[in-house]
């Protein structure tokens, strides 16, 4: 996660400008702190997927049974996992993005949409993949106390739930849910990254946008809104699939039971509260993204105007 990588400046939308080499975990911080004002909205994600037959419970209803059932600190349940999540799932997926888009760019060119999606879903796959793991036990941490009992985990924090995962089901169990996991990934990454680079490209264009907090809080909304809608189906399935027992069915038998039981509109249960949930998480990612490298920006300029005035003297 030390490593680093060139990208282009996030203060120019020229082809031509200078190339600055940023550390390949600024994603991965970002989504650390973002996930900390859309957590509570992420597990009533969760409670409202996993919630079979007819729902009819709002989101804010959620919020208020979960809290007056265990409390304001149930909101936060799943909390270590969701960070450990970004700091593996958000931190590849991030930085294997840029790593692509300058591996694919020609003499540094701006990159067409449909190789901006090839670079974001690369990246996705890979992201989804290796945040497997944390991923399987946040959906179970966020979604415990809704089960009996007899048949919570009792997961004490991600660590713990990582080794009881492997202890219960071997290292095969860190690997169930990864295949709609992955695709989710794909789908996440593409619709989200690729559409706010797009519109921010094309904003900055008009010459009526500048780079600026504006136009990063249009991009990254219009990002959040395109992720939700795309990834909605198979984030339920995905959510269904890791709060299963070893006995679970398949991808393809989970999707044919909700529909045939639920109907078409059940893959996207929990969508309101997945877009309040990923719209600011959406902007608070992007916009703490394009500050961190604003600063890295600066720094970078007093070092060059230090050591430049060093030489001169």
């Amino acid at each position: 996660m030390g490593s680093k990588q060139i990208i282009s400046s996030p203060s120019s939308g020229s082809a031509a400008s200078k190339k600055i080499e940023y550390p390949f975990w600024f994603g991965g911080a970002a989504s650390c702190i973002a996930c900390t004002v859309s957590h509570p909205l992420d597990l009533t994600k969760v409670r409202l997927q996993t919630t079979h037959g007819a729902n009819k419970a709002s989101t804010i209803y959620t919020m208020i049974r979960i809290v007056k059932d265990e409390g304001i600190r149930g909101l936060y349940s799943g909390l270590s996992a969701s960070i450990l999540r970004q700091i593996t799932y958000s931190t590849m997926r991030f930085g294997v993005y840029d790593k692509l888009k300058n591996i694919v760019s020609k003499n540094q060119e701006q990159l067409s949409f449909p190789k901006k999606i090839f670079c974001a879903s690369l990246a996705g796959s890979i992201g989804g993949a290796f945040g497997n793991p944390a991923d399987l036990v946040m959906v179970r941490m966020q979604n415990d106390a809704k089960l009996p009992s007899h048949l919570r985990r009792n997961y004490k924090h991600a660590l713990d739930g990582l080794y009881r995962v492997i202890k219960e089901d071997g290292f095969r169990g860190l690997t169930r849910g990864i295949g709609p996991n992955v695709n989710r990934a794909i789908l996440m990454n593409s619709s989200q990254l690729a559409t706010y680079d797009q519109s921010k490209q094309m904003l900055l264009s008009t010459e009526i946008f500048k780079d600026n907090i504006i136009t990063h809080f249009a991009c990254s909304l219009l990002a959040g809104l395109v992720a939700t809608t795309i990834c909605s189906p198979v984030d339920v399935i995905k959510t269904r699939v890791m709060n299963s027992s070893s006995e679970a069915k398949s991808i393809l038998q989970v999707l044919t039971n909700i529909i045939s039981k639920e109907g078409p509109l059940a893959l996207f249960k929990g969508w309101v509260p997945a877009f309040v949930r990923l719209g600011p998480h959406t902007v608070v990612t992007f916009m703490v993204l394009e500050q961190i490298k604003n600063l890295y920006n600066k720094r970078l300029a007093f070092k060059t105007e230090k050591a430049t005035a060093t030489g001169l003297s």
